[in-house]
C-alpha cells in the first residue's frame, strides 16, 4: 500500500442521498469567535446547513456529537455559501447563502452553555433579496474600492450580474455573447470581474464600466440600446484559453502582485492581472477541483489539484512537489486552521464525505494474510484445461453475429410491385408534360413474429420518381400480426430517373426485461419498378445519333418473349425491332439481329440508352435462366462512348458555374439593397425633411433585380437537378459497358460504382466533378498505378470545386487506358498483374498520348 496518502484528521458522511458542488464548502471564523480558528459551513441541495468545528482527540477518531455546531433545513436548494462583511453598520463575518431565486444573509451566534451539552448556536436572518432571475452562482468583495465592507454580485443563468450593495440592489448588467453560465470571480487589485464565456475566453469587466454601462433589468433590442442613454459593455481584456474553465481564482498574498488562476480541463492557467500568460501546466488527467494557497519560499505559488482518480497532487507553479491518495474524488477543497493544527486540507466529494486531511508519511501498517499451502494435482488441471478448450472451441466454430435465436428477423418487410399499370392515375402535381402520366401500385405487408414498438415506415424512391405517401406510423403490432399499406409511384419530374428501384425501411423496438422502452431495430427491403412505368410502346426508329451493340453467345430471342409487354401478340416471332417513347418525349429503339447474336440500342440522347439497355440484358439472364442455361454471357466490344460522356459533364458542371455566379450576384444586390433601405430609414427618421434623391427608384429597381436574380437562380437549379439526372444515368452505362467489357467481377463492379456514383444529391458545397476526381486519381496511384514512385503521391485531403473539368475528363481517360493494358480495380495498394486487352475504340496513338495525362 503507497505509503502516499492523505492522512484522515477528520471525516464524516452528510446526511443520506444528498447531493453537493462546488459552491457548497467554505471555511471561515463565521461565529467571530476571534480564536481565528476556522469553522467548515456546507451547504446541500437538499436545503440542509450545516457547520462543523472539528477537534478530534487524536487523529482519525470518529466524529463527537459537539463537532457539530449548527444544523437546520432551509426551504430551497443551497447553491453556495460564502463568508464576509456582509451587512452595514458592522465589520462582523456574515454567512450568505445563495439559493435558486433567493440571496439570505444570516448572523451566526453562539451562547454558552452551563452544562456538558457545550455551546449553542443559532442563526438569524439579517436580510434577503427576491431575486427575478435564477442564479447560477455568485462572488464578493470590496467592489470599487469601498472599505470596511463587501459587496455581492450575482450571476444568472441567462448571463445576468446583479450587483447588491449589503442590503439594497445597486444594479444590473448583461454579459454580451452570452450563452451559458462560466465560473466567476472579483480581483480587488484591479477592481474587475473575471469570468469564462461559452466561447473558451477569459474575460474581465471593469467594475465602473458596469457601473456606467447600459441598465440591463430587461433585456432590449440592439437599435433600442443603441438610442438609449449609457454606454455599452466593453471587455477590458479577452485571453482564448481554448477549452471551458472548472473554476477561477484570484489570490494576492503580495501587496503590489494579485495572479489569476484558471482551471481548465486538460490545462492549468496563471494569468497576470492584465490577462497576460504567467505560466501554464498542462495536465494528464482530468481534474475536478483546486485552490492556490500561500507558499513558503517567496516568489512562488502553491496549488492544490484534485483529479477524478482520487488523486490530490501539489504543485509549487508548474513543479509537481507532492501527490496524495484521497477516498473519494472531491468536488471542492479547502485550506483552514482548526486549534493548533495549521493547513488542514478540507475535502467534500458530491455525495457528502467531508473529510479534513493532512500530508504526511506515516505508514498504513498492513499485514497480509497466510495463504493456506495445498499441493498442486496437475490432472485434475489438465483435466479442467480440457473442458475450457472444448468449450472455446465450440464457441467459436459459428460465426454468426446474431444469436441463435434472433437468425429468424423478428419482424419482416415485404414489397409487391403490380405488374400492371393503375387504370386510373394517382400521380399528384406532376410536372410531366405528357398527356396522361401512369403509376403503379406497390403492397408493402409488414409481418411481427414478436411485440414490436412503435413501427415506422418509410418508402423511399430516387428522384424524379416520386410516391403518394413516404411516411406511416403504426400502433404496436402484437405476436403473428401484420400490416399492410397500398401506395403508387408516379414520375413527378420532367426528366428520367437514373434507377428503376425503390426501398421500404421499417424501424421499431423490441422490448427486453431489462429495457422495457425496447431495443431501436430496422428492416428494410427494395423493390424494382417497371418499365413502362416512365416509357410506352412507340414506332421504331432508323436514324439515331447514339448506338450501342451488346454481344451474347446465344441465338437471339424474341421481343415477343422478353418484352410481351411492349410488343404486340399479332406480330408474331417476327418482331425484331422495337421501339419506347419516354414520357419526356425522347425515344430509343432496340433491333435483334436476324443473322447474328446481337442487339443494337440506339437513341438520340446518350443517357436515354440506360434504362433500356439494363432491362435488355436482366430479361435475357432471366429468360435462359429459366431454361436452366448457366453460361450465358453479354459482352461489348464497341466504343466506349467517353466524348458523349464528357459532353454531358461539361453541361453538368457549366450549371454548377452558373449557379455560384447567381449566388455571387445575389449577394451583391441584397447588400445593396439593405444600404439603400437604411439610408431611407434615416431620411425618414430626421426631424427635418430633406429630399429622396431617387432613393425609392434605387429601391424598386434593385428589388427588381433581386427577384429576377431568384428567379434565374431557381430555374438554374432546376436545369441542373435534369442535367445531374442525365449524367447519373450515363454513368450507369458507362459502367455497364466497362464491366461487359472487362468482364468483370461482382466485387470490381461495386469497386466502380462507389467511384463514378459517389453522391445520391448534387450540391454546391460536395459536388460530383471534385468527388469523382479524388476517386479516380485514388485508383490511378493505388491498384492502377504503373511505379511505385506514383503511389508514393499523396492526395489532396480537401475537396474544392475545380476551375474547369480538363483534370477529371484526362483521369478518366488515363483510368481507361490503365484497364485496357491489364489494369485490375482492387482495394489494395499493391499492382495488380498486368494482362494484355485492348480498349475498344481507343487508337494505339491515343492510348501513348494519354501517358502525358499521367499526375
Amino acid at each position: 500500500m503507497s505509503l502516499f496518502k492523505a492522512r484522515d484528521w477528520w471525516s464524516t458522511i452528510l446526511g443520506e442521498k444528498e447531493e453537493f458542488d462546488q459552491g457548497c464548502l467554505c471555511v471561515a471564523d463565521v461565529d467571530n469567535s476571534g480564536s481565528g480558528q476556522d469553522k467548515v459551513i456546507v451547504g446541500s441541495y437538499k436545503g440542509y446547513l450545516r457547520i462543523f468545528n472539528p477537534h478530534p482527540v487524536k487523529p482519525g477518531d470518529e466524529v463527537q456529537p459537539e463537532d457539530l455546531l449548527l444544523e437546520v433545513q432551509l426551504r430551497e436548494p443551497i447553491l453556495q455559501v460564502e463568508v464576509g462583511k456582509f451587512v452595514s453598520g458592522t465589520e462582523g463575518l456574515h454567512l450568505a447563502v445563495l439559493h435558486c431565486r433567493k440571496l439570505c444573509v444570516y448572523a451566526v451566534s453562539g451562547t454558552q452553555g452551563n452544562v456538558e451539552h457545550g455551546n449553542q448556536y443559532q442563526i438569524k436572518l439579517m436580510y434577503e433579496h427576491n431575486l427575478q432571475r435564477t442564479a447560477c452562482n455568485m462572488t464578493y468583495g470590496p467592489f470599487g474600492g469601498v472599505k470596511g465592507r463587501d459587496l455581492i454580485c450575482i450571476q444568472s443563468m441567462d448571463g445576468m450580474l446583479m450587483l447588491f450593495e449589503q442590503e439594497s440592489y445597486a444594479f444590473g448588467r448583461f454579459l454580451p455573447g452570452f450563452l451559458l453560465p462560466g465560473p466567476l470571480a472579483y480581483s480587488s487589485r484591479t477592481d474587475s470581474f473575471i469570468t469564462v464565456s461559452s466561447c473558451q475566453q477569459v474575460e474581465s469587466y471593469k467594475y465602473q464600466v458596469l457601473a456606467f454601462a447600459t441598465d440591463a433589468d430587461e433585456r432590449q433590442d440592439t437599435e433600442q440600446q443603441k438610442l438609449s442613454s449609457g454606454k455599452r459593455l466593453a471587455v477590458d481584456w479577452v485571453l482564448n484559453i481554448g477549452e471551458q474553465a472548472l473554476d477561477i481564482c484570484v489570490v494576492s498574498f503580495n501587496q503590489g502582485v494579485s495572479s489569476v488562476f484558471v482551471l481548465g480541463e486538460r490545462n492549468f492557467f496563471c494569468l497576470k492581472d492584465n490577462g497576460q500568460i504567467q505560466f501554464m501546466k498542462k495536465l494528464d488527467y482530468s481534474p475536478s477541483c483546486f485552490i492556490p494557497y500561500c507558499s513558503v519560499q517567496e516568489g512562488t505559488i502553491n496549488t492544490l489539484i484534485a483529479n477524478h482518480s482520487k488523486m490530490l497532487n501539489v504543485y509549487q507553479d508548474v513543479t509537481l512537489k507532492w501527490a496524495a491518495q484521497l477516498p473519494c474524488i472531491p468536488v471542492s477543497v479547502k485550506v483552514a486552521n482548526f486549534q493548533d493544527l495549521k493547513g488542514v486540507i478540507v475535502t467534500l466529494s458530491d455525495d457528502g464525505h467531508l473529510q479534513c486531511s493532512y500530508l504526511g508519511t506515516d505508514p498504513s501498517l498492513f499485514q497480509a494474510p497466510k495463504v493456506d499451502s495445498r499441493e498442486i494435482n496437475y490432472e485434475e488441471m489438465n483435466a479442467e484445461m480440457k473442458e475450457l478448450q472444448k468449450i472455446i472451441r465450440e464457441a467459436t466454430k459459428t460465426q454468426d453475429v446474431l444469436p441463435e435465436s434472433e437468425k429468424q428477423r423478428d419482424v419482416t418487410v415485404t414489397a409487391e410491385v403490380s405488374p400492371d399499370l393503375d387504370e386510373e392515375s394517382q400521380a399528384i402535381d406532376s410536372e410531366v408534360k405528357a398527356g396522361a402520366v401512369p403509376s403503379v401500385t406497390v403492397k408493402i405487408t409488414i409481418q411481427s413474429r414478436v411485440t414490436a414498438q412503435k413501427p415506422n415506415l418509410a418508402v423511399c424512391v430516387q428522384a424524379p420518381l416520386a410516391v403518394t405517401c413516404d411516411q406511416f406510423v403504426f400502433g404496436d403490432l402484437e405476436p403473428d400480426s401484420s400490416e399492410t399499406v397500398v401506395l403508387s409511384v408516379f414520375l413527378k419530374e420532367n426528366c428520367c430517373p437514373s434507377e428503376l428501384e425503390g426501398t421500404c425501411m421499417v424501424s421499431y423496438n423490441i422490448p427486453t426485461e431489462l429495457n422495457p422502452e425496447g431495443i431501436p431495430r430496422v428492416a428494410q427491403c427494395n423493390f424494382s419498378l417497371p418499365l413502362k412505368l416512365i416509357c410506352f410502346p412507340a414506332q421504331p426508329s432508323k436514324a439515331a445519333n447514339h448506338k450501342l451493340t451488346i454481344d451474347t453467345n446465344k441465338p437471339p430471342v424474341s421481343f415477343v418473349t422478353i418484352f410481351p409487354d411492349f410488343v404486340d401478340p399479332s406480330e408474331g416471332d417476327q418482331a425484331n425491332a422495337l421501339g419506347f417513347e419516354f414520357l419526356t418525349g425522347s425515344k430509343t429503339t432496340l433491333l435483334a439481329s436476324k443473322t447474328s447474336q446481337r442487339y443494337r440500342i440506339q437513341s438520340d440522347q446518350l443517357e436515354d440508352l440506360w434504362l433500356v439497355t439494363k432491362e435488355l440484358i436482366h430479361r435475357l439472364e432471366v429468360h435462359f435462366k429459366k431454361q436452366t442455361c448457366k453460361d450465358f454471357a453479354c459482352t461489348f466490344s464497341g466504343s466506349i462512348p467517353l466524348q458523349e460522356y464528357f459532353e454531358l459533364i461539361d453541361r453538368h458542371f457549366e450549371l454548377r458555374l452558373n449557379a455560384e455566379k447567381f449566388q455571387e450576384l445575389l449577394s451583391e444586390r441584397a447588400v445593396q439593397f439593405r444600404a439603400i433601405e437604411r439610408r431611407l430609414l434615416t431620411r425618414f427618421k430626421d426631424k427635418t425633411p430633406a429630399p429622396l434623391q431617387h432613393l425609392d427608384t434605387l429601391l424598386e429597381g434593385t428589388f427588381r433585380e433581386v427577384i429576377a436574380l431568384a428567379d434565374a437562380a431557381e430555374e438554374n437549379q432546376a436545369n441542373m437537378f435534369q442535367a445531374f439526372a442525365k449524367l447519373k444515368s450515363a454513368t450507369h452505362l458507362v459502367i455497364m459497358l466497362i464491366s461487359l467489357w472487362q468482364k468483370l467481377s461482382t466485387d470490381q463492379v461495386a469497386i466502380l460504382e462507389a467511384t463514378f456514383l459517389p453522391l445520391a444529391e448534387d450540391t454546391q458545397e460536395l459536388g460530383w466533378e471534385e468527388t469523382v476526381d479524388a476517386a479516380v486519381s485514388y485508383l490511378l496511384r493505388t491498384c492502377l498505378s504503373k511505379s511505385s514512385k506514383e503511389q508514393a503521391l499523396t492526395l489532396s485531403s480537401q475537396l474544392s470545386m475545380p476551375k474547369d473539368t480538363s483534370r477529371l475528363k484526362k483521369n478518366i481517360t488515363l483510368f481507361c487506358d490503365r484497364l485496357a493494358k491489364g489494369g485490375r480495380l482492387s482495394l489494395s495498394t499493391d499492382s495488380a498483374t498486368q494482362q494484355t486487352a485492348v480498349i475498344p475504340g481507343l487508337s494505339e496513338d491515343a492510348a501513348e498520348e494519354t501517358k502525358s495525362h499521367e499526375l
